[in-house]
């Protein structure tokens, strides 16, 4: 029976890789949000030139999200994904009122949205789709998503070979349930800036993190350096969200400007 949620009239849009039709259905999926608190100047860094500053500071820190995906079943096929966003308001939009808590607007509706800085996925199909109708930072390599009970671990591999660009692991702390995280997105295609939504179900539950901590190995890729500006080695993360029953939409993009 057709989840009513999922229930989406496509359009097909063609790719490098094949046809793929919009939205995005995301059916079954594993979806693990762990927030940090990083350097605020290496995030701006990171946004120079995007049209965009860092939201959610404090005392020299920026909110920073790594986001880790295990997608069984989506109208793309089967892959795994990570990603590290800043979240972001536009350069000429006042910060919005509610703060963090503007993250559980609608996602139309927000003016705090997550730049994708670097979007590792492991099928060419997620990758051609990613970088060719959103612009985003999207590469192809191994990704090593373990989840049981309260223990998590995940590993994206250098492309290159060698150490893993960023492992998370460790056992989640105690967890109580939260709302869904839908998702509004920055990202730039062809010199113009696109927001993107992604409206996200599922239960949820925010859990305190534990002994997890993320590793960020040697290489010079720039997720790696990505992270390092971000100050994140060895970071622990301040809150970590988990839905095990991650289902989503993800829709075309509109340019901003």
């Amino acid at each position: 029976m057709m989840d009513p949620f999922l229930a989406a009239p496509q359009t097909a849009h063609d790719t490098s890789a094949g046809l793929v039709d919009l939205p995005i259905l995301y059916h079954d999926a594993t979806n693990v949000v762990a927030l940090f608190s990083a350097d605020q100047s290496g995030a701006e860094r990171l946004l120079a030139g995007t049209g965009l500053r860092p939201a959610l500071t404090l005392r020299g820190r920026a909110l920073v999200a790594l986001s880790f995906y295990e997608y069984r079943h989506t109208s793309v096929g089967p892959y795994d994904e990570v990603g590290t966003a800043i979240f972001a308001v536009r350069d000429d939009e006042p910060a919005p009122l509610l703060g963090p808590l503007d993250l559980y607007r609608p996602p139309r509706r927000r003016r705090l949205g997550a730049w994708v800085v670097d979007l590792p996925v492991t099928t060419g199909m997620a990758n051609a789709a990613g970088r060719e109708i959103w612009g985003y930072p999207k590469f192809v390599t191994r990704i090593d998503f373990l989840r049981s009970g309260p223990r998590f671990s995940c590993a994206v591999a250098a492309p290159e070979g060698g150490s893993a660009l960023c492992a998370l692991e460790g056992t989640m702390g105690r967890g109580v349930a939260a709302p869904p995280l839908s998702v509004m997105t920055y990202s730039a295609l062809r010199g113009a800036l696109i927001r993107t939504t992604i409206d996200v179900r599922g239960p949820t539950r925010a859990h305190a993190p534990g002994s997890l901590r993320l590793d960020v190995g040697p290489s010079r890729h720039r997720m790696a350096e990505n992270l390092r500006a971000l100050g994140l080695e060895r970071a622990a993360p301040k809150l970590v969200l988990v839905n095990d029953r991650f289902r989503a939409k993800l829709h075309a993009g509109e340019r901003v400007r």
